[in-house]
């Protein structure tokens, strides 16, 4: 008996070791990589590598268009996909009865977070660029990346409503409250905090994405800022994806650049939305 329970411990240590070791080889290969990124690309971050355009010389080259395109794509995929990811929650957890058919359309939802992201790329390009009409602009990018993290908002914010204690909902049907006053007033804003970790995901998820917005039309080259949503746009993924395929070395330096910019964008709108979630988590507490 002493000696069997000696082998698991050993086992058990050996496994926390293995588990340990892996641990920091991850982080060491994270830590080369961005040591790498950031000694070839702060060299060249300046103003006048965020304020310039395009330019077939990598000295003059800029990132403007590419960066004022991801903020219009990310914007828009936040305004359309939380209202609606929210909205659906909401009916699969508080409305629609608990049978076959519902939990069927659960499970879907939820393998729709593994499919590749090139799918929902066709399936943009033949719902809003053609057969809407939309073309090749920045509301058929934000649309098609809509629905690339729309299952992440979607089941997220399910967990969240499932989280909600039901002692709420049943205090606030004793106050005479109605289904929806109890939804729109208590559970909600109860689930906001885990909703808002699940935007941070699908904006951590649609500010890297480049292959939906490829097909959807993302042009190669811009040499001007879109005027409104139905002009042309480029994000950051996709010109730094360009400028790594150059056979210059000075592109590849400046390729490092726009992903610390790419970098410092996710970090800005990621800690808004960690700050929002901090300020409506001690609200509730």
């Amino acid at each position: 008996m002493k000696d069997n329970i000696r082998y698991r411990k050993i086992k058990n240590k050996m496994f926390h070791i293995f588990i340990l070791a892996i641990t920091c080889l991850a982080i060491l290969v994270l830590f080369v990589l961005v040591w790498d990124m950031l000694s070839k690309g702060l060299k060249t971050l300046d103003w006048q590598f965020l304020t310039s355009y395009p330019s077939m010389f990598a000295k003059k080259a800029g990132i403007l268009p590419a960066l004022v395109g991801s903020i219009y794509i990310i914007l828009l995929t936040i305004l359309f996909a939380v209202p609606v990811g929210l909205a659906t929650a909401v009916y699969l957890e508080e409305y629609a009865k608990d049978n076959g058919f519902t939990r069927f359309i659960k499970i879907n939802i939820s393998n729709l977070s593994g499919t590749p992201s090139i799918v929902f790329g066709l399936l943009g390009l033949a719902i809003f660029v053609k057969f809407f009409g939309l073309g090749r602009s920045v509301i058929a990018g934000a649309l098609t990346m809509a629905l690339v993290v729309l299952p992440t908002v979607i089941v997220s914010s399910q967990e969240a409503l499932k989280a909600v204690p039901q002692y709420l909902r049943h205090g606030s049907f004793a106050m005479g409250a109605t289904k929806w006053q109890t939804i729109r007033k208590i559970v909600i804003p109860s689930a906001l905090p885990g909703v808002l970790t699940g935007v941070i995901l699908a904006i951590s998820r649609a500010l890297g994405e480049s292959a939906p917005l490829l097909i959807v039309g993302a042009f190669s080259y811009v040499a001007f800022l879109p005027k409104d949503i139905f002009d042309s746009f480029m994000t950051l993924p996709i010109q730094i994806y360009l400028w790594i395929g150059q056979p210059k070395a000075e592109f590849r330096e400046i390729a490092s650049t726009g992903i610390i910019v790419l970098l410092i964008l996710l970090l800005g709108i990621n800690s808004i939305a960690i700050f929002l979630r901090n300020k409506y988590q001690k609200n509730i507490d």
